[in-house]
Formats: C-alpha cells, structure tokens, sequence
C-alpha cells in the first residue's frame, strides 16, 4: 500500500505536491470514486487510479519529448467534447507522458512531455522562473509605451501582475507582430498582457520554453530530448542528477 499522491508521483503524472493540488481540483478517481482525502491509500496490486478518466500506472522508464502543437489541438490526453488532444499526434510513443504546463487550444508551438513528474512540476512552477519565449501576432500598432507598461507589470485576472520583455518584430497593415519573454507562465498571460495594452492577440506561437526551441520540427512532430538537454532541464530546477 502507498498514499495516493506518492503512486502519482510514481506514475509521472507529477510530484507528490502538484498530486495534492490535482486531488483538490477533483481530478483523481480511485476505483471510479473522487478521491478527496489527500490521504488515502491505494493497492498497487488492484486499485485502478485515474486522472481525468485516464488510467495511470507506475511507469518503468523516464521519457522527455518536445512537441510542436498545432493550433486547434487540446494541450491534454483526453477531452470530454470529443476535440482533437496532443495524445493524436503521439500515438506511436510507447509511454504515456504529461504535457509541461499548456498551450491554448488556438495557440501552437513548443509543448515539452514527460513522465518524470518531478521535473514537470517544477518546470511548470512560477518559483523556478523557467523562460518562456512567444512571437504574436496583434492588433494595431504596438508602441514603445505599450512595451514599457508590459515589462513594468500589469494586472490579470485573479489581481495577480503580469510582466514581460517585449521586442517589436515588425507591422503588417493595421497589426504588429512582437515577441515576449515569460519567466512565470499564468494561464493566458500573453493574451491578457496584450490585451491590457489594447492590443489583442490574432495568432500566438511559443517558440521557445526553458532553453528548448522548435528549430527543424513542423507541425505535429514530436522528438526525444537528448541527454545534455535533460541534465540542463535538471540542473535549471534544482534535480538531482542521477
């Protein structure tokens, strides 16, 4: 027998912490019943614990893969309303693995997997500071003041402040495409920085994230990490190395 949020952690879903966090949203079944008490216990042997209706297991080995999402595609491996999920696009991975954070259903670009829950965890805490790089594509034309406000912080949903480096890439008609550096990630921060400034976003890609760009990978291609890209990933967080 082993607590609940250790056999997640096992399983590569996420660390112990961010177990207890997916328990509080409600997200964990333990023989199809919600699980609610961080607490309870679970049978390797013949307990079946899923995650928003899928199926977890302790996994046997470490698996590290960066994906390039096309927009229209959910950032989860199941989705009630039948969408396409990025799980289409790994089918002939032979591991299950766990998308890093998100990226918006019409957003596309760099979305990093794994199963090592740990490292997942932390790459995706706003604690560690991991860099995020994103070009946009926005409406009218984007000004020094509006870099200056995003990079001095503004205000998102929830009353939390948003900030970012932004570099103008060039207007086309009556939009600007800019590129913004990210050190925390909140959910739809980009769109929200953008928005504060009066210039929503048209299309939005993330070229880069923690050090890892797209460079060759089209749409839909996935490929493995190689080891000097997993100890940096690591060493950026503060793992162990084994």
């Amino acid at each position: 027998m082993v607590r609940i949020n250790k056999y997640l952690s096992q399983c590569g879903v996420t660390s112990r912490r961010g177990a207890d966090s997916l328990i509080t949203k409600g997200k964990i079944t333990l023989n199809d019943v919600t699980v609610v008490d961080k607490g309870v216990m679970v049978d390797e042997t013949r307990d079946i614990v899923k995650v928003d209706g899928l199926e977890v297991k302790p996994v046997e080995e470490k698996v590290y893969v960066l994906l390039n999402k096309p927009v229209k595609v959910m950032t989860t491996l199941n989705d009630p309303f039948k969408r396409k999920t990025i799980l289409h696009y790994l089918k002939k991975l032979p591991h299950r693995v766990y998308p890093v954070g998100r990226l918006d259903f019409d957003s596309e670009g760099v979305l990093l997997l794994t199963n090592d829950g740990d490292l997942a965890y932390r790459l995706a805490h706003p604690k560690y500071q991991v860099k995020k790089i994103y070009e946009a594509l926005v409406e009218g034309h984007f000004k020094p003041d509006d870099a200056r406000q995003i990079k001095a912080g503004v205000e998102l949903d929830g009353g939390v402040v948003g900030r970012a480096e932004v570099i103008v890439l060039g207007f086309f008609k009556k939009m600007t495409r800019i590129r913004l550096v990210l050190t925390e990630g909140r959910k739809h921060e980009v769109k929200q920085l953008c928005k504060k400034v009066n210039h929503p976003v048209v299309s939005l890609r993330r070229v880069e994230f923690a050090g890892l760009p797209l460079k060759d990978l089209k749409l839909g291609q996935w490929r493995f990490l190689t080891e000097k890209e997993i100890h940096r990933l690591k060493d950026m967080v503060g793992l162990k190395q084994n």
